[in-house]
């Protein structure tokens, strides 16, 4: 009895082994790398003390806005455009986003915009990066696309 007793007590005592490692350690997850797309940001803004237009002037400038708009678009050099509604600042009248080499690239192409030249809106011109492959843009051309033929 004491011997079954002296086993039972030396069972319970002894520290389990522990488990075997494994033959390969599993691979750490690598960390993330974060890459980025630059686009440049266009803000259109209505130029304080604008002129005065006449109706019928301000709308054959807002074609010849729009058919600058379509050009762009058309280039591949502007991938999105529209107006703002519903904004805090009234002065702030549309936004472009354009895919070109530089800053100033993007500057000079939007400063050629009809309303701008007419003194009617301004432009500022940001660097604007997003992580690599979230924003695509279905409709418009390559960046390395042809250029279409001027008429």
């Amino acid at each position: 009895m004491i011997l079954t007793t002296s086993l039972l007590l030396l069972a319970l005592s002894s520290t389990p082994a522990a488990p075997s490692a494994p033959a390969t350690k599993p691979a750490a997850p690598a960390e993330k790398k974060f890459e980025f797309d630059k686009h440049y940001l266009v803000l259109l803004k209505r130029t304080p003390n604008a002129p005065k237009m006449e109706p019928a002037a301000l709308q054959k400038l807002q074609a010849e806005h729009l058919a600058h708009l379509t050009r762009m678009g058309e280039s591949g050099k502007m991938v999105l455009a529209g107006p703002f509604d519903e904004q805090d600042d009234v002065g702030m009248r549309g936004a472009c986003i354009y895919r070109t080499a530089t800053k100033e690239e993007a500057r000079q192409l939007a400063e050629q915009d009809p309303m701008v030249k007419a003194g009617r809106l301004q432009v500022e011109v940001l660097a604007w990066y997003t992580e690599k492959g979230y924003l695509a843009f279905p409709k418009a051309p390559p960046a390395d696309a042809p250029q279409p033929a001027r008429k």
